[in-house]
């Protein structure tokens, strides 16, 4: 009986997909049909789409959708540039390590992929082919580089593995996120001082401390979001939930009453654009709860931990394994059903190789975050592609070099648990 209904669970799942249905409606009905079938009341449906969603902690996901949203329509991001560039910006291919620099200044303040490559790349990329860079190597650094905004927190992604996975530390997810982030842009610098230097893009302006002091004292403000919520948070003075509601009234405060470059008008449309992105986000972790609840009862994670376990008890194969399955399945799914899927069931194989849940949720975001610029559903490639006017198919023969390098670091956060635990564990999270 539980193999036609795990047939019926997931086959109905994938036909919805494949179909062109939207991945929750396809987890709801998929997860009514299966209860159904086994004889389970329908009403365990709405009770498990309630729950998915009855959480304090996913409080905290709304306030950092609308912060970012707010901080990013209110002037942050030209700011952000100007002290990247007061940093790196002299150097030769100095523009392109500002990108780089930027997204992570970003990052810390929006959380979102999306949001980086939207609002940064509109600036930089023009700046970038202007100055004499390939407009195909602007945008693919532009697009690989907003993925750290995933990592460094604050996350709205990291709090949906993080109730995902059975409610771990949300303080620990984030300081673990920190270091990984760090590498990724490092590694990204890296290939762009080599690149700059095989095609001789230009140096930028020459270095100096007054420009880079007025660049910071400009941003000062934006990036006072990001010590809200990391000092904030391992400090103990307040949880994530209470720093993303602290974060949205101090967004609003800086963009009104500082830079003073949106009004309370501006707020409405703003304010329409976060709720239209929650609304996706909350739909898809409530549809979750039927469609865990399905895989839960018909104990789908212990068989899948039986057949992997069967094939191979060697731990680095086991994690090479799931790395590759979390990558094919960016290609066809977005962020956030990769994760809510995924994590009740492969969480009994981590627990079972003894391998840290806070290690696997840096690991489990940049494998999405991979996703995220890879065809035929990455969301990063295709503003890439509307901002630049570069085809996809195009766009991608020039973004394969820096996946290579976001994959390097993959391996390295893999295999090395210091370069995600090292922090938290110093602060007593772990």
């Amino acid at each position: 009986m539980n193999s036609i209904a795990i047939a019926t669970l997931l086959g109905s799942f994938f036909v919805l997909i494949f179909l062109g249905s939207h991945i929750s409606f396809a987890m709801i009905t998929a997860s009514t049909i299966c209860m159904i079938y086994l004889g389970l009341s329908p009403m365990q449906v709405i009770s498990a789409l309630v729950d998915g969603v009855d959480g304090f902690t996913f409080l905290a996901i709304p306030f950092f959708i609308l912060s970012g949203d707010i901080m990013a329509k209110g002037g942050i991001s030209n700011r952000l540039i100007k002290l990247a560039d007061g940093f790196v910006g002299w150097m030769r291919g100095g523009l392109a390590m500002v990108n780089v620099l930027a997204s992570v200044f970003f990052g810390g303040i929006s959380g979102s992929a999306t949001a980086d490559t939207a609002s940064l790349g509109s600036i930089l990329i023009p700046m970038m082919s202007k100055q004499g860079y390939d407009t195909e190597f602007a945008t693919a650094i532009t697009m690989t580089s907003s993925v750290q905004g995933m990592l460094i927190p604050p996350s709205h992604n990291m709090i949906i593995y993080a109730m995902a996975a059975g409610g771990i530390s949300v303080s620990a997810l984030f300081m673990g996120g920190i270091v990984p982030g760090l590498l990724l842009a490092l590694a990204l610098s890296i290939y762009c001082i080599f690149i700059s230097r095989k095609r001789k893009y230009p140096k930028g302006h020459p270095f100096s401390l007054r420009y880079l002091w007025e660049a910071t004292k400009e941003s000062i403000w934006g990036l006072g979001t990001v010590l809200i919520v990391v000092f904030g948070v391992t400090t103990g003075i307040f949880t994530a939930t209470e720093s993303a509601a602290i974060a949205c009234v101090y967004a609003v405060i800086v963009s009104l009453f500082v830079y003073r470059e949106i009004s309370f008008v501006e707020l409405g449309p703003v304010m329409k654009k976060s709720i239209q992105t929650l609304s996706t986000v909350l739909i898809l972790i409530a549809a979750s709860g039927p469609f865990g609840f399905c895989i839960t009862y018909l104990k789908i994670p212990s068989l899948l931990m039986g057949a992997i376990l069967s094939l191979t008890t060697n731990k680095f194969l086991l994690l090479l394994l799931i790395n590759l399955l979390i990558l094919a399945l960016g290609t066809i799914l977005g962020m956030a059903p990769i994760i809510i899927i995924t994590t009740p069931i492969i969480m009994p194989i981590l627990l079972q190789i003894g391998y840290s849940p806070i290690q696997f949720g840096a690991v489990l975001i940049l494998n999405c975050g991979i996703g995220l610029i890879t065809p035929p559903v990455g969301g990063v490639l295709f503003i890439g592609s509307g901002i630049s006017g570069i085809s996809i198919e195009r766009l991608f023969k020039h973004t394969w070099p820096l996946l290579i390098v976001m994959l390097i670091v993959l391996i390295l956060i893999t295999y090395i648990p210091p370069i995600t635990l090292a922090l938290p564990s110093a602060l007593g999270l772990l």
